[in-house]
């Protein structure tokens, strides 16, 4: 494969931009940015004011995407995202009025206060990029990424989200409170007019090529990975499926999604291939919310990501 020419450009500069607006929480953002060049959704989880919305609509608006929000309630109906069927008097006829899953980036804000039900709508939509109503299918941007926030799920008013629900998120990324520093700029800026509400007002330049994100994602689809960076990625994730502390592990789309955002951190990274390194540092996001740990583990206060870490770590690197 030829060298990387879109990939670590475009990253910087989303980076740089989102930066005019988001103090800290690189990690967060880098991972948002390996699932959207993954072709992936991703799950955020954390607790609220962490600037989850914030991050995702400034996102949106420096590559140029349509954004739309849908806040998540426990009255939500599945006609109110995917849309419905509308009769119109004057012509006698059916015609379809587009729900707001019809957009390019989709917020859909604490997706774990609304009933199973209504969750399901996004199962269709996050696999195959369409929708079905009566009958009638309707496909969505090529650019369709699903960004959805949940609260911990020991919040009060929350529903868990069912297996089949998370598998189809790509990443899931955990938000934590900014450190001290970065807190007292968030102050500064905010004494200094600082409003995101209104990110219009902010000096946001835009990603110059609209394709761009299709051109990194042809990139990263040509990239290929060497055969024991392959093997390195099913052994870890097989170990997940025989760990005395797991109820059931994860399944061949973990191994899929794994080698998918090792590859797009790769070329973040500015290579056109893959290491066991990229692999160990995408591990927790792909793989924390495909495990149920047993319900023992849980009562002695045993964490996922800690259980992750030591698969990793008991898995021989390859050379």
């Amino acid at each position: 494969m030829n060298e990387l020419k879109y990939t670590p450009e475009v990253i910087a500069h989303i980076f740089n931009e989102i930066h005019k607006v988001i103090v800290g929480q690189d990690e967060v953002i880098l991972q948002i940015l390996i699932a959207l060049l993954a072709e992936g959704h991703v799950l955020l989880e954390g607790i609220p004011g962490t600037a989850k919305t914030l991050t995702v609509k400034t996102l949106a608006k420096i590559i140029g995407a349509k954004f739309t929000r849908i806040q998540f309630t426990p009255d939500l109906m599945p006609s109110d995202i995917t849309g419905t069927n509308v009769f119109n008097m004057q012509t006698s006829q059916f015609s379809f009025r587009h729900g707001p899953i019809f957009t390019d980036i989709l917020l859909a804000d604490e997706i774990n206060r609304t009933p199973p039900k209504t969750q399901a709508a996004l199962l269709e939509a996050m696999e195959e990029r369409q929708v079905t109503v009566d009958g009638e299918s309707y496909t969505l941007s090529p650019l369709f990424t699903v960004l959805a926030t949940e609260n911990p799920i020991e919040y009060e008013g929350t529903y868990p989200l069912p297996e089949a629900q998370l598998d189809r998120f790509l990443l899931k990324v955990l938000i934590d409170y900014p450190n001290q520093e970065e807190e007292q700029k968030i102050i500064a800026r905010w004494d200094m007019g600082f409003n995101p509400r209104h990110l219009e007002q902010i000096d946001l330049v835009p990603i110059a090529d609209i394709t761009a994100i299709q051109h990194c994602r042809h990139e990263i689809k040509q990239m290929r990975t060497e055969l024991g960076v392959q093997r390195y990625i099913v052994e870890i994730v097989q170990k997940t499926r025989n760990h005395p502390l797991i109820q059931y592990g994860a399944s061949p789309r973990a191994s899929v999604a794994l080698l998918l955002c090792t590859k797009a951190l790769a070329a973040i990274r500015g290579r056109n291939f893959p290491t066991p390194d990229d692999v160990r540092d995408v591990a927790l996001p792909v793989l924390r919310h495909r495990i149920a740990l047993r319900a023992e583990a849980e009562l002695d206060g045993v964490k996922t990501d800690s259980v992750i870490s030591d698969i990793i770590k008991s898995v021989e690197v390859p050379r």
